[in-house]
């Protein structure tokens, strides 16, 4: 896709000063080649760049605009609050109101505490789950993305049960040697894991729907597998559900699935796109946090009033009785409308949800339940699949190991308008083939 001089101008000028010329790496189009394209606004479903172009959205902020952009209660809300002042550093009322909620709908929550991204939260609740326990070693999946704490970018070892390796320089091999990796939905390495190191093991972090190798479900008895060898070596099982809270269903995709962890992290939907994040979990653990106990975490702006009251406003829309199940209808009709194009031309795409989340795989494999089926996708097409749909005005993530989102603002009108693009894409893909 050609871009306008504006925009070929604008990324050289942002790349002057900002490392690539991005403020967070997916941004920067690196995964489907191109320049990435400037926006100026955003309204319901809908991006506006630079030049004015319209593009059905289907990112949204990476997640939590699942009312749409810019949604006008939601803004008259933020409005009232900045007018209030912007921050104070100080306790206020809409902290509590807020916790109280999350508390209500997540019920494995007892106590949470705010943080500023969904990064803050997992990083402390992976150093809580190592104060609570006195342990070390902590146990996260191949393709599950946490944020950019150390302890966190580590890939697995040469073998299943090696001590990990950095996957990112700058992260010292000694952090690294405290986290075990295990393949996605591999029962068997979980329980094998847990023989081998299960009186080291601090905690098991994992997402319940990974949303950041495109899209993988839990397969029946992972999830629960966890959750049991964590009650038997008494480690802290923590279920990051910084993607899939409040979007698989609204208490979580831990709701979905009928698993209680003991710390769910939670990240920027809760301030309705917000810079903001938290972590909660069971009142025994969560006491052992400054100022209560001696695992210590500070942050100014945690608990922002901006923020606070913006997640209020956004949880009286969640929590209207046909909410989820009309955000659930337009996914599928989404996706049963994507996977009738690709099947009409004969090109091997599979589809996938799971509540407001969704993915596209570019494969003829019948199962997709691991980072290795992943792996095995047409990332070419994929990159076509992008670029000709971006032209025709409708926006994916700039990268196939991304899932994708819906908002309850999307219309029939823009979903039928993105399958017939999909078609016209999908038809050429193949042509190609």
């Amino acid at each position: 896709m050609s871009l306008s001089p504006k925009q070929e101008q604008l990324f050289k000028q942002a790349n002057k000063h900002i490392p690539g010329g991005v403020n967070s790496p997916v941004r920067a189009f690196n995964g489907v080649g191109g320049t990435p394209i400037f926006i100026e606004k955003a309204q319901g479903a809908y991006l506006y760049d630079v030049d004015g172009k319209r593009y059905v959205d289907y990112v949204g902020s990476w997640g939590p605009m699942i009312l749409g952009h810019a949604h006008p209660a939601i803004i008259e809300t933020v409005q009232k609050a900045a007018q209030d002042g912007l921050s104070f550093g100080a306790p206020t009322v809409y902290e509590t109101t807020l916790a109280d909620i999350i508390c209500e709908v997540m019920p494995s929550i007892e106590m949470v505490r705010m943080t500023n991204s969904g990064t803050e939260a997992t990083m402390t609740a992976i150093r809580l789950a190592r104060g609570y326990t006195g342990r070390d070693k902590i146990v996260k999946f191949e393709g599950c993305y946490h944020g950019h704490s150390d302890s966190l970018l580590v890939k697995a070892g040469s073998g299943m049960l090696t001590l990990g390796e950095p996957t990112s320089k700058g992260v010292p091999a000694d952090f690294a040697q405290h986290t075990i990796t295990l393949p996605y939905n591999d029962i068997e390495a979980v329980k094998a894991c847990f023989a081998k190191f299960g009186q080291e093991i601090a905690g098991v972090i994992v997402e319940p729907v990974a949303g950041n190798m495109n899209l993988v479900k839990p397969i029946p008895g992972f999830l629960e597998t966890i959750r049991e060898q964590c009650d038997l070596f008494k480690s802290v099982f923590i279920i990051d559900e910084v993607m899939t809270g409040f979007r698989v269903a609204l208490g979580g995709a831990q709701a979905h699935y009928n698993v209680k962890p003991d710390l769910t992290t939670l990240g920027k939907i809760i301030g309705a796109g917000l810079p903001v994040g938290a972590f909660g979990g069971k009142r025994e653990i969560m006491e052992c946090i400054a100022p209560l106990g001696g695992v210590y975490q500070a942050g100014t702006l945690s608990g922002n009033p901006l923020a606070m009251r913006a997640g209020i406003k956004m949880f009286e829309f969640l929590r209207q009785p046909n909410f989820y199940t009309e955000l659930n209808a337009k996914m599928t009709r989404l996706m049963s409308g994507l996977q009738k194009a690709a099947d009409e031309v004969g090109l091997a795409v599979k589809t996938e949800q799971a509540g407001g989340l969704f993915g596209l795989y570019f494969t003829d494999q019948t199962e997709i339940s691991s980072f290795d089926h992943i792996l095995k996708c047409n990332v070419d097409q994929f990159r076509q699949f992008f670029h000709g749909m971006l032209q025709r005005g409708i926006n994916f993530a700039p990268s196939a190991f991304e899932a994708g989102f819906i908002s309850i603002a999307h219309s029939d009108e823009d979903i039928d308008f993105t399958i017939q693009a999909a078609q016209e894409v999908f038809a050429e893909i193949k042509a190609q083939a």
